[in-house]
């Protein structure tokens, strides 16, 4: 690593795809020249209805989700999404101007993964959204493995 710059080098992790949702359009081009150094592509949806048509249809690795948006808030989407089976296992990183402990409280039991506060730190995005996005492919790798032994004990134990 060099003089500590964060890279797409740096990460180890497959290409991911990433959905930011967030109602203000500076956020979005914040949200997204921060995460160009990773090896990601970018999605984006602006209000909680239409994050969870998109979910839907990319299918993310990684959501950045924005708390306060038209039409749905981030904690409604969350939750619809950790009530879902298929998907609930995209991690959520909720990015929020709330501080108050009610908020957080909220986010919890909505199912967030992680927490952002705005503004929005460089270095901070960075280091949860690659730390979200290790867990999830390294679980992606765990559940193949398991799918794979299972498939030879059974193919082991009908030929016995």
């Amino acid at each position: 690593m060099t003089g500590g710059t964060l890279n797409s080098h740096d990460t180890h992790l497959p290409r991911s795809t990433v959905l930011v949702v967030d109602d203000n359009p500076q956020n979005v081009e914040l949200i997204q020249a921060y995460l160009e150094s990773l090896n990601c592509v970018t999605e984006v949806a602006t209000d909680g209805v239409e994050a969870l048509e998109k979910v839907q249809q990319v299918r993310p690795d990684l959501i950045v989700l924005d708390v306060m948006m038209p039409r749905m808030s981030g904690f409604e989407v969350c939750r619809r999404l950790k009530a879902n089976a298929e998907l609930r296992d995209i991690p959520v990183l909720m990015v929020t101007a709330l501080n108050e402990l009610g908020d957080i409280e909220r986010g919890v039991e909505s199912g967030t993964d992680d927490f952002l506060s705005k503004p929005i730190n460089k270095l901070e995005l960075i280091t949860r959204v690659k730390s979200l996005l290790r867990v999830r492919h390294l679980k992606s790798q765990l559940e193949r493995t398991l799918a794979y032994l299972s498939e030879m004990e059974s193919g082991r134990t009908s030929s016995e």
